[in-house]
């Protein structure tokens, strides 16, 4: 397909309507932004959690560290409770759509770094979560798990479980630690086979995650983010405009 990014808007959207009910599969790759109308924050535009330092000088990436975990697990939770967990979040337009076109029979795999789990409140099944899920939380030491109420409400600083006293840690990537290697396997296995991939709500400066895309081999790349990144050029159709505004009319 031609790149028609610079084509006019009726067009664009014809084309992504056509090419998702044509294709047999498409994975949907997520970051941010796709929950940012749901109401949570994303991390790197001018107002975003990254925008901010804590005490003046402590740095998000450096709160969300491994290493911020095991050395300040107090101040690591009290910064996690208050910026990471958004329990009252409804799934936005974008979300609901994805779920749409899921139960409608259509093969799509959600690919996505959120850790929020707004795609699987929405309906979608077929979810592949990069970065784990605030939503899965175990014991580092007898590994009983734990959901997102129990370490919200804890009325302990930092919660502990209930059967061993152990600590209990998200089932979250922190900065330092890996991506689990059996969902990047299987996220690979999607994008290099499927026909459409649509990116959305990404900078793409997030890696190793963003470098996945370039396993696609498909007929159409699509990028959907409210400013430039670095791959527009490389991309099919481009659209510059809130996800759930874009997904709303072509699906």
């Amino acid at each position: 397909m031609p790149n028609t990014k610079l084509g006019d808007e009726i067009d664009r959207y014809e084309l992504l309507k056509d090419m998702v009910n044509n294709s047999r599969s498409i994975v949907f790759f997520g970051g941010a932004g796709v929950s940012t109308e749901s109401g949570i924050p994303d991390f790197r535009s001018s107002n975003g959690l990254y925008s901010k330092k804590i005490d003046g000088y402590i740095s998000p990436e450096e709160l969300i560290s491994r290493t911020y975990f095991d050395r300040h697990t107090e101040e690591f939770y009290d910064f996690y409770r208050k910026n990471l967990l958004y329990l009252d979040a409804k799934p936005s337009r974008a979300h609901l759509k994805l779920a749409e076109l899921e139960g409608a029979g259509k093969d799509i795999t959600i690919v996505t770094q959120n850790i929020d789990g707004l795609h699987q409140l929405a309906g979608s099944k077929n979810v592949l979560e990069l970065h784990g899920s605030v939503h899965r939380n175990y014991c580092m030491r007898c590994g009983k798990q734990f959901d997102a109420e129990y370490v919200k409400s804890s009325k302990e600083t930092v919660p502990h479980c209930d059967k061993c006293g152990g600590l209990v840690k998200p089932d979250v990537v922190l900065y330092e630690e890996a991506l689990d290697d059996d969902i990047v396997n299987e996220a690979v296995k999607k994008i290099s086979s499927c026909e459409l991939m649509i990116v959305a709500g990404t900078s793409l400066v997030v890696y190793p995650a963003a470098g996945l895309i370039r396993y696609f081999r498909g007929k159409c790349l699509t990028l959907i983010n409210l400013t430039p990144t670095a791959m527009d050029n490389s991309a099919d159709l481009v659209f510059h405009e809130k996800v759930g505004d874009v997904l709303g009319k072509v699906i």
